[in-house]
């Protein structure tokens, strides 16, 4: 089980770290082709929502890499699944009907915590 967290938690962390960042760097024009939903939303709530991704990829690995606080993993794999619970309200809102990617990481998220 340990192998299986190492690899969906590095996964998730290497994805969300990447989402987070570009969402922090990236002007709206820079991400509207990639994120629809960024006209929809106001720039700072973009900012702060590429931050929580960057500190909660963080918190995957991190605190059970170092042992300290291991229990924030599962804190950081809880705030996916509810990140991307909104996610989807998110693109259902606004009729966007792809959302797979957003169930498959709720779904991977899920696996971590119970891992």
């Amino acid at each position: 089980m340990n192998i299986a967290y190492w690899i969906i938690a590095t996964l998730l962390a290497l994805f969300y770290f990447y989402s987070g960042a570009i969402k922090v760097i990236r002007s709206r024009d820079q991400l509207r082709p990639m994120m629809a939903w960024v006209d929809r939303m106001p720039l700072p709530i973009v900012r702060v929502l590429g931050t929580v991704e960057v500190l909660g990829a963080t918190g995957l690995i991190l605190p059970p890499l170092t042992g300290i606080a291991p229990s924030l993993a599962s804190a950081a794999a809880i705030g996916f699944v509810l990140l991307q619970i909104g996610a989807v309200a998110v693109h259902l809102a606004g009729e966007d009907r792809r959302i797979a990617l957003n169930l498959g990481l709720i779904a991977a998220a899920a696996v971590t915590i119970w891992l």
